[in-house]
């Protein structure tokens, strides 16, 4: 079966400690290719500048790791305040575009982009009730139905024996294990099929959507979902011998299995939150 090189894209647990920390030195703006800024006359000046600024990170004129001009030379290219420009990079920082460095060669940098931003905000959007739980297994069945068809097409000996040896330490968990071993192996799991795919778009995709529901089972200290260990065994055989339907059907099923376990133990939780606000009233 043809092989394609799993995407170089780390899990989520490591993108903080390699964006914006060097990986590419900042460099100086090329010469050539300085940005030219309008001057703002919209009542949020901020905005425009990121927007700006975004632009010409469209246009090819910022790249990661270029430095952009000193603030001051900024407002005046702008036509605004020194505080909105301020007001404007902090924004960018937050975004994660920008990263802002004090000292004598500090100043504004143009970053890579924090993926986990994505995560972070579709856990916010969860948490906010904009997304539900139905519409999270819906997208996730579809998902990673496409993904293990990827990964039995471009599945490597080192990426088999990997998913092997999770599966593994995932059997030899003990019984009463934490809730948090449970989900690091779970994390990594996750992590594994995402990066098997090859695909750095599906992986992004595919960490964030798990991110929430693996976030959600450690804030309710949930139960492990029955027969786990069974269900990987029987998927990681079916993705190494490529038989990409009955993948399928196996990842479709547990998820599906999955959705009914978690709505279970969120009326559990929501019950012995109720029980435990009664007794209270009652002191």
């Amino acid at each position: 079966m043809p092989t394609k090189p799993p995407s170089k894209l780390k899990s989520s647990a490591n993108r903080k400690d390699r964006i914006g920390r060097g990986e590419n030195p900042p460099t100086d703006l090329r010469f050539d290719e300085n940005p030219q800024f309008n001057q703002i006359r919209t009542r949020r000046i901020f905005e425009e500048i990121c927007e700006q600024v975004r632009g010409q990170m469209s246009s090819g004129v910022l790249r990661p790791g270029d430095k952009l001009p000193a603030e001051r030379d900024l407002a005046v290219q702008f036509g605004v305040s020194r505080t909105a420009v301020r007001e404007a990079l902090r924004s960018l920082e937050i975004a994660g575009i920008v990263g802002l460095q004090k000292g004598i060669k500090g100043g504004a940098f143009i970053l890579k982009g924090d993926l986990d931003l994505i995560t972070r905000s579709m856990k916010d959007m969860f948490y906010l009730g904009r997304l539900s739980l139905d519409g999270l297994t819906e997208a996730r069945v579809i998902i990673l139905k496409a993904a293990v068809a990827l990964v039995c097409s471009r599945m490597s000996p080192k990426m088999l024996a990997a998913f092997e040896q999770n599966v593994e330490d995932l059997s030899a968990l003990p019984r009463d294990n934490s809730v948090t071993d449970r989900l690091e192996v779970s994390a990594e799991f996750y992590d594994l099929l995402a990066e098997a795919t090859g695909n750095e778009v599906l992986q992004i995709i595919m960490e964030s959507l798990s991110a929430i529901v693996l976030q959600r089972i450690a804030d309710r200290q949930m139960a492990a979902m029955p027969n786990l260990v069974s269900h990987r065994r029987k998927l990681v055989g079916y993705l190494a011998k490529g038989e990409v339907e009955a993948a399928q059907a196996e990842i479709g099923a547990h998820l599906q299995r999955l959705h009914k376990h978690l709505i279970n133990e969120e009326r559990s939780y929501e019950q012995t939150i109720l029980d435990e606000r009664k007794r209270a009233d009652r002191r």
